[in-house]
């Protein structure tokens, strides 16, 4: 199977492959999922999505206290809702987050003891009591106690303080929720002297947390986390404490988030481990630290964390080249004997790398395995990223000691990979279609008027993610361009993804030409700084050979750094395979042929159900075609359609993740095909200055909006409002698609975040009750994202009105719908 990848370069080729081993026999436990958390991951209920939610299963969060004047949003409560509905584990109450200024102002602890009645009282009161954790300090060993200083005499005064605080609270909290689990002490980074010291006093007094925290944002926790684990432990012991539940709630710095290849690295640590932990708050709420593009849409981060969710069964030990060394080749593994599975998680290191999985027990597996090999690339903190290209589908003969051994050639540092081991049936799986690719970074490109900046390294952690740790900035003189010298193998159409920054206050552009050719204008929406990386997706027609791409300065100003071409070889297709879908009920696996997708197929029958999340790059049809033994029924924003074997449907997707679930009274499924751009052929299209307005609501002229003008000053009182007329050709199902913008801000104090906030509309169709819907905040006034909400249309006329009669609806540029089943 050598060659799965494009070839490595001569370096990495001399170097010989790294190994990372698996060990199938020797069992951690089970698949524990505690690793996918995030501070402030959600911002409000619809941010992000149900549909990027639910996919992750995520353990734990941590988020503020109702109405906490740290954050504009982020509300425990608040987020409760979406997180609970999308069959979220438990939330943190970062209970000192009711306090507004970082860091928290002080005002002692009986200040601090009311504040904490009204947030125990509050959330004791929800239904979900039991899901919420209280954490009552944060970052103690800085904030407020100093534990973290050298002298031993002020260590003790401090501690002192701090331990009589901890119980004073403790019992406060229990005193009005005696079931209320509390966790602590939750310094910024881990003290073996205090946690000795916690221990011990905890013990000894009746106040031990129910859950041990501390966060790991040093550059060099990939490397002394494992330390630091095994020392509490130890701890625990000499404490005679039973071994807590542990939740690293604060984790990773801005170049890693986003990253896959980072990412796995810290995931497979603290899974190996069995303990929770969440991905910091270094920027804005509500995308799950840096994995959710916009409101719905994946990053490559997100997709790792799919493929963490959708390990089952029991972790296995994985043994990688350089164990507990940063920015190195690391993974994690799980077989699951009773759906007939390995997978293989892993990435952090260019090159060459050898997967050997040992012990591949022949009564599961057989003699020979499928192995399919999928990458997740990094694609910016703002950039989408379309369902992870499979690279290679190959059966693998089983070595007589029990292993097989998977070759890779080329890995990409920033990507992660993942592995699936099936039995080897009948037949020969599909060749994977891997179009060429070639990546050329901004600041290896010729520049003028332009100034390579270095982002985010080891020493730099908290700066942000680049390609190569370099990019292109400054690019605000008239005559500020980058060249890019490039080669295709042929003449054709290519895909151009850049990677690119802008926080000029509103869209930006950049003239594209090619070998000094009439150029074409790149509009490059907004981002939440020049180095909060997006990507901007262009199409351009290169004959074989070299070329000069250049991109020069347009209206205000962007960062560059790197653009990726890749021959493009039709309308997009991906194959979603069921052996690897979510299920319910329980499906059988049958993997008596390989053909097809390689990975078998899943047996529905009644009672069971397989969801699959599948990616659209915009809102707009798609043909969709189940690869099915049998009638299956596809249920889609709502609405239910009976898919023949074979036989394509038109559906509609939303920009971003959709989960298509498929039920059948017998049917063995492959896969579910995906193919198309998302045409619009068909939809209703409707100007906001072609609404009825009233209460104040008007249009505003703006370059910006698609034919030049916006529906503004909508809502804040009950009579504003925006009625525009629909008239349906038919009856049923349809998804409103909303184009809008907005930025609203509040500016609390500190610059440690950027405080955005969203607005809301009710919505309201024909006689129907109105439904309130969330618009994340779109970085700028002038750039307009979308939002879909399914809604039900009669046949002819129909009124769908816009208001919000407390507070500003966002701005409406205009709105399409489209009917579900096209």
């Amino acid at each position: 199977m050598a060659g799965t990848l494009p070839a490595a370069g001569p370096a990495a080729a001399a170097a010989g492959p790294q190994r990372l081993t698996v060990d199938l026999s020797a069992s951690e436990g089970p698949v524990m999922l505690g690793a996918n958390g995030s501070l402030y991951g959600l911002s409000d209920d619809g941010v992000p999505s149900d549909a990027v939610l639910e996919p992750l299963k995520i353990t734990s969060i941590s988020q503020k206290p109702e109405g906490g004047a740290q954050h504009p949003n982020g509300d425990a409560l608040t987020v409760s809702r979406s997180f609970f509905r999308t069959g979220g584990g438990e939330i943190n109450v970062m209970m000192q987050d009711v306090y507004a200024k970082w860091p928290y102002e002080d005002l002692g602890i009986d200040d601090y003891l009311p504040k904490v009645d009204k947030i125990v009282q509050e959330v004791s009161a929800d239904p979900n009591s039991d899901r919420f954790v209280y954490i009552p300090f944060n970052e103690p060993d800085q904030i407020w106690y100093k534990l973290d200083v050298q002298d031993q005499t002020e260590y003790e005064k401090n501690r002192d303080r701090f331990f009589k605080d901890w119980k004073t609270v403790y019992q406060r909290i229990r005193a009005i929720d005696p079931d209320a689990r509390i966790a602590g002490p939750n310094e910024a980074a881990y003290h073996t002297r205090l946690l000795k010291d916690f221990l011990a006093f905890a013990k000894r007094e009746n106040v031990l947390p129910q859950v041990m925290t501390w966060h790991e944002l040093g550059s060099g926790s990939l490397r002394d986390f494992q330390g630091h684990h095994d020392d509490y432990r130890k701890l625990e012991r000499e404490a005679g404490v039973a071994p807590l539940k542990i939740n690293i709630d604060e984790y990773a710095n801005r170049r890693d988030l986003s990253v896959p290849g980072q990412l796995v690295q810290w995931v497979s640590m603290f899974e190996r481990n069995k303990v929770y932990a969440n991905m910091a708050y270094w920027d804005a709420a509500g995308n799950l630290s840096g994995q959710v593009v916009r409101s719905n849409i994946p990053n490559g981060g997100w997709w790792l964390f799919r493929w963490y969710a959708g390990l089952t069964g029991n972790t296995v030990r994985v043994t990688a080249p350089q164990p507990n060394t940063v920015d190195t080749l690391q993974g994690l593994a799980a077989v699951d004997t009773s759906r007939r599975q390995a997978q293989v998680l892993f990435g952090g290191s260019d090159g060459a790398a050898d997967v050997v999985v040992r012990n591949v027990p022949r009564s599961v597996f057989g003699r020979t395995v499928t192995a399919t090999v999928a990458e997740a690339a990094w694609s910016g903190y703002e950039g989408q990223h379309a369902a992870p290209r499979v690279l290679a589908r190959t059966k693998v003969r089983v070595a007589d000691d029990g292993s097989a051994t998977v070759p890779l050639r080329g890995l990409h540092k920033m990507s992660a990979y993942r592995i699936v081991l099936t039995p080897g049936g009948a037949g020969t799986p599909a060749a994977a279609s891997v179009p060429w690719s070639a990546s050329y970074e901004a600041e290896d490109a010729a520049l003028t008027d332009g100034k390579v900046y270095t982002q985010g390294t080891v020493q730099n952690a908290n700066g942000y993610a680049a390609s190569g740790t370099k990019d292109v900035g400054s690019l605000n003189q008239p005559g500020s361009k980058v060249a890019f010298t490039v080669n295709v193998p042929k003449d054709g159409s290519y895909d151009l993804a850049i990677l690119y920054g802008n926080q000029s206050g509103g869209p930006a552009t950049q003239q594209l030409s090619v070998d000094g050719a009439a150029p074409v204008t790149v509009t490059y929406p907004s981002t939440e700084n020049w180095t909060y990386r997006a990507k901007k997706d262009v199409r351009v027609r290169l004959s074989a050979g070299t070329h000069q791409v250049v991109l020069a300065k347009g209206d205000a100003e962007v960062t560059l750094d790197r653009i990726d071409l890749t021959a493009r070889t039709g309308a997009a297709a991906t194959s979603y395979e069921a052996t690897l879908a979510d299920i319910g009920g329980e499906p059988s696996y049958d993997y008596s042929s390989s053909a097809g997708v390689g990975t078998g197929a899943l047996v529905l029958r009644p009672g069971d159900r397989a969801v699959f999340d599948v990616y659209a790059p915009r809102d707009g049809y798609y043909t969709v075609t189940a690869r099915t033994s049998a009638a299956v029924k596809l249920t889609l924003h709502g609405e239910t359609v009976t898919a023949a074997p074979g036989r394509p449907l038109r559906l509609y997707l939303l920009a971003g993740n959709n989960r298509v679930a498929m039920t059948s009274g017998h049917a063995a499924v492959r896969s579910l095909d995906v193919t198309g751009d998302g045409s619009t052929s068909g939809t209703l299209s409707h100007e906001g200055a072609s609404a009825t307005l009233a209460g104040g609501a008007k249009l505003v002229d703006s370059p910006h909006a698609s034919a030049g003008s916006y529906i503004g000053w909508l809502g804040n009182s009950p009579s504003s409002t925006a009625e525009f007329t629909v008239n349906a050709p038919r009856s049923g199902r349809y998804v409103l698609v909303v184009h809008y913008a907005h930025n609203e801000r509040r500016d609390n104090g500190h610059a440690y975040n950027t405080d955005i906030m969203s607005r809301t509309a009710d919505i309201t169709v024909g006689n129907a009750a109105p439904r309130k819907v969330t618009f994340k905040n779109t970085w700028s006034w002038d750039d307009y994202w979308t939002v879909g909400v399914p809604v039900d249309l009669a046949k002819g006329a129909n009124q769908v009105t816009f208001g919000n009669a407390g507070a500003w609806a966002p701005n409406i540029d205009r709105i399409e719908l489209g009917r579900v089943v096209g």
